[in-house]
C-alpha cells in the first residue's frame, strides 16, 4: 500500500502531540482540569435543559397546538419554557414548606426533651456503675489550660471551615446562576442549536457514519426521556404509597414524610431511605416505638417497590425488563455510586435496543 506525505504527516504530528502529552503530563493534566472546571456551568446547564425541555414539551403539545396564528407560535417557546420552570420552582418550594418547619419543630423539640432524657439516663443503676467514684479527684487534676488551648485551636479550624464553607456555597451559587442561565438560552434556540448540530455532521462526517450518530443519539434520548419520565412516576407512586400507610398506621408527620420520600425516591432504589430516616428522626420527637415501627414499614414497602413497582414502572416505560434494571442499578451503584445508579438504567436500555435492533437486522439480512 502507497503512503501518501499528508499521511505520514498527519502521523508524525499525532506521534509528537502523544510524546509531549506524555512528557508533560502534570501541566496536560492541569490544564484539562482547569478546562473540565470551566466547563462545569454549560454541563451542568445542558443537564437542565434536557431535563426541562421534557416537562416544556408537554406544555408544548398542549398551547393552541392546532393554531397558526402568528401570536400563538412567537409565544409558545417562551411561554411553554416559562410554564415548565415555574412548575419545578412550585414544586420544590411546596416540599421544602411541607419539610424544612416540621424538621426545625422536631429539632426543637428533641432539644427541649434532652435534659429530662439526660437525668433519666443517668439516674439508672446499670449507667452509675460506669461512672467512676473519684471523678471529682480527676476532674481537679485535669490540665484545664491545656483542654483550653485545644478548644481554640478548635474553633479557629471551625471557623476557618466556616469560611471555606461560605465560599463554596457562593461559588456553587454562581456556578447554578450561570447553568440556569445558559439553559435558558439552549431552551430558547434548541432548533437553531439542532440546525446547527445537523449541518456539522453533515459537512464532516460521511454518510454512514452521520446515519449511526444520529440513531445513536436517538435512542439514548429516547432511553433517557422515558427513564426521567418513568422515575418520576415512580417516586409520586412510593410517596403516595407512604403517606397513604403512614396515615392507616397512624403515624406523625404523614404527608410530610410521604412528600419527603417520594422526592428522594428519584434516586434509584437507594434514595427513599435517605428520606425514611430523616422521617424515622423526625418521628422519633414524638414516639421511639413509633420510629422503630416506621422503619420497619418503610423497610417493607422498599422492597415491595424495589422488586415489584420500580422494574415495572420504570422498565416498562424504557423498554427494559426488570431484571436488567435490577441488574443496572446494581452494577452502576456498585462503580460509580449515586450517578451510576442515575446512569445505568437509560444506558442499559439503550444498549438493550440497540442490540435487539442489530439482531432484527440480521435476522431479516440472513438468507
Amino acid at each position: 500500500m502507497k503512503l501518501e506525505w499528508k499521511t505520514c504527516w498527519r502521523l508524525g504530528v499525532a506521534a509528537f502531540l502523544l510524546y509531549l502529552a506524555i512528557y508533560y503530563w502534570e501541566t496536560v493534566s492541569g490544564l484539562l482540569g482547569l478546562l473540565l472546571g470551566a466547563c462545569v456551568p454549560l454541563v451542568l446547564g445542558a443537564v437542565i435543559a434536557y431535563l426541562i425541555n421534557i416537562l416544556m414539551g408537554f406544555y408544548e403539545r398542549h398551547w393552541f397546538p392546532n393554531s397558526r396564528k402568528k401570536l400563538a407560535l412567537a409565544s409558545r417557546r417562551p411561554v411553554c419554557m416559562l410554564a415548565a420552570l415555574l412548575t419545578v420552582v412550585l414544586v420544590l418550594v411546596l416540599v421544602v414548606q411541607m419539610v424544612v418547619p416540621e424538621f426545625i419543630s422536631c429539632v426543637n423539640a428533641l432539644i427541649r426533651q434532652a435534659p429530662a432524657a439526660v437525668d433519666e439516663l443517668l439516674s439508672n443503676p446499670a449507667i452509675e456503675r460506669l461512672i467512676p467514684a473519684d471523678i471529682e479527684e480527676r476532674l481537679a487534676e485535669m490540665d484545664w489550660s491545656a483542654l483550653v488551648k485545644n478548644i481554640e485551636k478548635i474553633l479557629i479550624g471551625g471557623f476557618t471551615g466556616a469560611i471555606s464553607a461560605v465560599g463554596s456555597i457562593f461559588s456553587g451559587a454562581v456556578t447554578a446562576l450561570f447553568a440556569l442561565i445558559f439553559a435558558v438560552y439552549i431552551l430558547l434556540g434548541k432548533d437553531t442549536l439542532g440546525r446547527q448540530c445537523n449541518r456539522l455532521m453533515d459537512g464532516y462526517l460521511p454518510e454512514k457514519w452521520r446515519a449511526r450518530v444520529r440513531y445513536a443519539l436517538a435512542l439514548l434520548n429516547r432511553s433517557f426521556r422515558s427513564y426521567v419520565v418513568g422515575q418520576c412516576t415512580e417516586a409520586v407512586i412510593l410517596g403516595g404509597l407512604c403517606m397513604a400507610g403512614m396515615s392507616l398506621l397512624r403515624f406523625p408527620y404523614a404527608a410530610m414524610i410521604g412528600a419527603l420520600v417520594g422526592v428522594t425516591a428519584l434516586i434509584p432504589v437507594a434514595g427513599a431511605y435517605i428520606g425514611a430516616g430523616v422521617g424515622a428522626f423526625m418521628i422519633l420527637s414524638v414516639s421511639a416505638e413509633k420510629a422503630l415501627w416506621f422503619l420497619v414499614y418503610i423497610v417493607v414497602l422498599q422492597q415491595l417497590e424495589g422488586n415489584l413497582i420500580y422494574p415495572r414502572v420504570v422498565g416498562s416505560s424504557i423498554g427494559l425488563p426488570g431484571i436488567f434494571v435490577l441488574a443496572a442499578v446494581t452494577v452502576g451503584g456498585a462503580m460509580f455510586g449515586v450517578l451510576g445508579m442515575l446512569l445505568g438504567v437509560p444506558l442499559t436500555a439503550a444498549l438493550y435496543q440497540a442490540v435487539r435492533d442489530d439482531l432484527d437486522r440480521r435476522a431479516k439480512a440472513a438468507p
